[in-house]
């Protein structure tokens, strides 16, 4: 249910491209077309204006390239890679009237990806030497899931899944309908799925997961004793991921506990957007 970083595949990135400039460009850059005489050609620096980890460059690079082909692109950071406020992440140097109606589509997921992928970087530093992992969730903007989740491993987190039919996990609502956790992984095991893991609310859940020889539990707003407690039930035979409620503030202490990940669905759901600024060079 984890993996590597997950390059999104390019026909779905073009895809993504072609729906930003439709919604942006609509029938064309009427300013730029007015103003901007069609051989202009301009430099411009694509530059950071607080301390970030970027990630989605080479998406931004493709948006500009969309619009004008003969640009020169010059990407100077990688994915990944923490920089400062002030730190020129890219230069650009071609025709004016591309590369500016190209400039808010490139912006725009520019600083979404690289919001995500910094605040995604704070997390783990908090859980450092914890021996817990930073998961990922499925709380992502809609069309964006693989941009995103890409940007939370570029951030130093693991993805868990990335569809519904990316692994198995029976959640509360699964189990209120099938009448107990005991029922609903007799189910799923009926119908021949495995790798199954279980949301547990409570501790008697937890017994219940365990003797059905479920190999990993997600523990859903426990508080930490309880989270203690449920490791020392689990005694290795099972993996134990916490969530719900998470931040910055608690990630370490609930870290702490024990458990072997945490999922934290702040960092695709609410992660602010960097300001990233495109300049004119001189």
């Amino acid at each position: 249910m984890t993996g590597t970083v997950p390059i999104p595949d390019p026909d779905s990135v073009a895809t993504l491209i072609d729906a930003a400039l439709t919604e942006d460009v609509g029938r064309g850059d009427l300013t730029s077309q007015a103003v901007l005489p069609a051989d202009a050609r301009l430099k411009f620096a694509l530059t950071t204006r607080q301390d970030i980890v970027p990630a989605g460059m080479d998406v931004a690079a493709q948006i500009f390239k969309r619009l004008a082909p003969q640009a020169s692109v010059d990407i100077l950071v990688t994915d990944g890679t923490p920089v400062v406020a002030g730190t020129v992440l890219m230069l650009l140097d071609g025709p004016a009237r591309g590369l500016l109606t190209a400039e808010r589509s490139a912006l725009n997921l520019l600083q979404f990806l690289s919001g995500i992928a910094t605040t995604t970087r704070a997390y783990v530093d908090e859980i450092t030497g914890t021996g817990a992992v930073l998961l990922d969730t499925r709380k992502t903007v809609p069309g964006l899931r693989a941009l995103s989740k890409y940007a939370t491993v570029v951030g130093g987190a693991t993805n868990h899944r990335m569809r519904l039919d990316d692994g198995v996990l029976i959640k509360d609502n699964h189990i209120a309908v099938a009448g107990s956790v005991g029922e609903a992984v007799r189910r799923a095991q009926a119908a021949g799925l495995e790798s199954i893991e279980v949301e547990c609310d409570t501790l008697d859940q937890v017994e219940e997961a365990l003797g059905a020889g479920i190999g990993r539990l997600l523990l859903d707003n426990m508080t930490n004793e309880h989270l203690r407690k449920a490791v020392e039930m689990a005694a290795g035979k099972a993996t134990l991921e916490a969530s719900g409620g998470v931040d910055l503030q608690t990630i370490r202490a609930i870290a702490k506990t024990g458990v072997d990940f945490i999922s934290v669905g702040r960092i695709t759901q609410s992660a602010p957007a960097v300001d990233i600024g495109l300049d004119q060079q001189t």
